[in-house]
């Protein structure tokens, strides 16, 4: 369990750490609850604000040199893969440590009791499987087998060509994830998680630009980064519309598998296009990052100099010592 091989410990969150040159690292994070994770190339770290105010901290080797790292489609699908079994732990993790997960004080109910008694340590790992077998039910009913379905009516009505078909669904993913962030947005907790997101871009943006890492300088900076996971799965919807053209619209489910199936090199074609678009800077590559970077307005919002001392802290220990060793 990657969130666990390293050691908490306090720190001074605003000691001074500064970059000389303006730069595109390959650091990047994601939100926690009442913390940011940083993935360095060589160190990752966690920090979570506890209920009393102090910092929780946590690194781990990153293990980023592997073999799959040179080769292109797969290394996309090899990361998105790791990035989502670590970050599904370190969110759990989050929720633990920041107090989100029970109310102190508060007297447990009778399932709860329940499912102590008869489940006791195994109740965790149980409840995991559960909700995430939900996710994907959830998101392959929302994403896939939904639009699919609409479409297979709409094609019924009109005869139209593959590709049309497929364009038609696509945009209704598209619409259904932005109603989707629309909603959640509209939760307490969700949007705090989303200050945070805004501060983990801060925080990468201040660096990127060679400024001292403080919650003052910081704040001056952007909360959208071309990089960002929203962007990456903006652009897998769209990358989907091509590659599922070619799936016949003959039986839904059939298309649905297949899917599926090809779901993986959706997200490795993906990941090629974000990493050319974050690598160069042009009249092409911005109109493929502009999509991503207006969604960002759903995902991202202004942190606190409190939040962002939390990204800075995350942010410190991923830096390399060689300051090229996290060139993106």
């Amino acid at each position: 369990m990657a969130c666990q091989h390293g050691k908490p410990e306090r720190i001074d969150i605003l000691s001074e750490k500064s970059c000389s040159a303006a730069k595109k690292t390959s650091i990047g994070g994601q939100a926690l609850i009442e913390g940011v994770m940083m993935r360095g190339p060589f160190t990752s770290a966690m920090a979570i604000r506890k209920p009393d105010g102090e910092l929780y901290l946590e690194t781990w080797e990153t293990g980023a040199n592997k073999w799959y790292n040179k080769t292109p489609i797969l290394r996309g699908i090899c990361n998105f893969i790791a990035m989502l079994i670590t970050g599904y732990k370190c969110l759990m993790k989050s929720a633990e440590i920041s107090g989100f997960a029970e109310e102190e004080g508060s007297e447990p109910s009778k399932f709860d009791a329940w499912v102590d008694k008869h489940l006791g340590d195994s109740a965790v790992y149980i409840f995991n499987v559960i909700v995430t077998v939900l996710a994907m039910a959830i998101a392959i009913g929302l994403f896939m087998l939904l639009p699919a379905a609409l479409v297979k009516w709409v094609g019924g009505m009109a005869a139209l060509p593959n590709m049309a078909l497929s364009l038609i669904e696509g945009l209704i993913k598209i619409a259904v994830f932005i109603l989707y962030l629309y909603a959640v947005t509209r939760m307490k907790d969700i949007r705090r998680v989303f200050e945070f997101h805004g501060a983990e871009h801060k925080t990468i943006a201040c660096y990127e630009a060679g400024d001292e890492l403080t919650p003052e300088n910081a704040k001056k900076y952007t909360r959208f980064h071309p990089r960002c996971g929203t962007s990456f799965l903006l652009i897998v919807l769209v990358v989907s519309i091509f590659v599922f053209s070619v799936l016949s619209w003959e039986n839904v489910w059939l298309r649905v598998g297949l899917k599926i199936l090809l779901l993986p090199v959706v997200v490795g074609l993906s990941y090629e296009v974000i990493r050319f678009a974050g690598r160069h800077d042009n009249p092409f590559t911005r109109a493929i990052s502009a999509p991503g970077l207006w969604l960002q307005n759903l995902t991202t919002f202004e942190p606190d100099e409190v939040q962002l001392s939390v990204a800075i802290a995350a942010m410190k220990p991923c830096i390399p010592e060689d300051k090229n060793a996290d060139n993106y």
